[in-house]
């Protein structure tokens, strides 16, 4: 294996799962379903729940620190995404957050016009957007490529027109895993008079975005995969949000944050996002000073990605080398994030069991991406796939144990 940009323990000493004595041997290669909790997420979870549970924004002095530190939080949430706090809201999960879109959009748009969306997504971004069919909306499938999994930009040319008004996509699908070239999809999306929204959850993790690179007019992630709380994250045009109808109560319609995650905040954990962005701070100070980064935030992401690509070739590698096993997206590390599903001669789930007898935590099933199953010829149902996920604090070691569990198990 090449040099790691990140040194494991350093990184590792950041989270108090790597010193549970419960977890010790434990291999963690389910981060796809929930990301292990960074020491700066909980300090200030803890600190919040012991000094200011109280209802937040009020005229005493613990209320006002409540509301301080939540407002702290989307300020901070803005800075790695490079976009302005008004951006930034925050609901209970990405599925809620999309289902409120839903609704939301379902009221914008007319009938007649048209959305696009993608086959290789959860379902929550694209199960949502379809719904929409039943008010007259026209949705467009971008659909895979039933041997490589993989999106076309060529396909989704020939679905767009002046009609459509949005397009969903992930940023990398949850079993493939192939990083998608979202700003050449903005580009193709705002010339025809398109809205863009992006399922960042499964990126999300291996380093946040620039958002105004990127291009995307609406981008989601879930906070618990990017080392922070049980919250979904969503990060929306200022000026779209003030566009789409208000999904909450009548007499907040002029409050942004309020008009598009109806449902009572936990206070706690929004203000506990901060840590996020705190730990993504201490990432880019354990980074080597020779990698690029215009600021802390593109010098953790950068790092997070090469400590990825190296810890996954040589588990590519390995399983190149087994015919019996069928890898779901490129085999190049490079051109994906470390969300590796494999299809084998029996159901993922019934594989995972055995690898638990090697210290491995994995799992195997549909993972809510039941149409892209479907069009690889996969049964989503009775057999799904083994998915075997990690971050940038996975060790070189932990690879190996999972290959020799492999070799051992299938």
């Amino acid at each position: 294996m090449t040099v790691l940009p990140l040194d494991p323990q350093r990184i590792r000493a950041l989270f108090p799962a790597f010193s549970e004595p419960s977890l010790s041997g434990q291999a963690f290669f389910e981060n796809a379903g929930g990301s292990y909790t960074a020491q700066a997420t909980l300090d200030i979870l803890d600190r919040y729940y012991r000094a200011t549970k109280v209802q937040p924004y009020g005229v005493y002095a613990a209320s006002e620190e409540a509301g301080r530190l939540m407002d702290h939080a989307y300020e901070r949430l803005a800075r790695p995404l490079n976009v302005s706090s008004d951006w930034i809201h925050i609901g209970p999960s990405s599925s809620a957050n999309t289902y409120v879109l839903g609704n939301a959009f379902g009221a914008w748009l007319k009938p007649g016009d048209a959305i696009v969306v993608t086959n290789q997504d959860h379902e929550a971004n694209t199960g949502n957007w379809r719904r929409l069919a039943h008010r007259g909306i026209e949705v467009r499938e971008w659909k895979v490529d039933t041997e490589t999994a993989r999106l076309s930009l060529p396909a989704l040319d020939a679905l767009l027109d002046n009609k459509v008004k949005l397009v969903a996509v992930p940023h990398c699908s949850n079993i493939v895993g192939d990083i998608n070239p979202v700003a050449d999809v903005a580009e193709r999306a705002h010339a025809v008079g398109a809205v863009l929204a992006v399922d960042g959850v499964s990126y999300a993790p291996h380093g946040l975005p620039d958002l105004r690179g990127l291009g995307a007019d609406i981008y989601f992630f879930s906070a618990y995969k990017t080392y922070g709380p049980h919250q979904g994250i969503m990060a929306i045009r200022p000026e779209l949000a003030r566009a789409l109808p208000n999904q909450g109560h009548y007499f907040n319609d002029t409050k942004l944050r309020y008009r598009l995650t109806p449902a009572g905040p936990d206070h706690a954990q929004i203000a506990a996002t901060a840590g996020i962005v705190d730990y993504l701070e201490r990432v880019a100070d354990l980074a080597p000073a020779t990698l690029d980064g215009s600021d802390p935030f593109r010098r953790a992401h950068t790092a997070m990605r090469a400590q990825e690509i190296a810890l996954a070739r040589p588990l590519l590698d390995y399983l190149r080398t087994r015919n019996d096993i069928r890898l779901i997206g490129p085999s190049d590390p490079e051109l994906r994030a470390p969300t590796i599903s494999i299809l084998a001669g029996e159901p993922g789930i019934d594989i995972a069991p055995r690898l638990a007898h090697h210290g491995v935590m994995a799992s195997g099933g549909n993972f809510y991406a039941v149409r892209l199953l479907e069009s690889l010829g996969i049964d989503p149902v009775n057999h799904g796939v083994l998915r075997l996920s990690f971050v940038h604090y996975t060790s070189p070691e932990e690879i190996q144990q999972l290959i020799r569990a492999l070799d051992a198990e299938l």
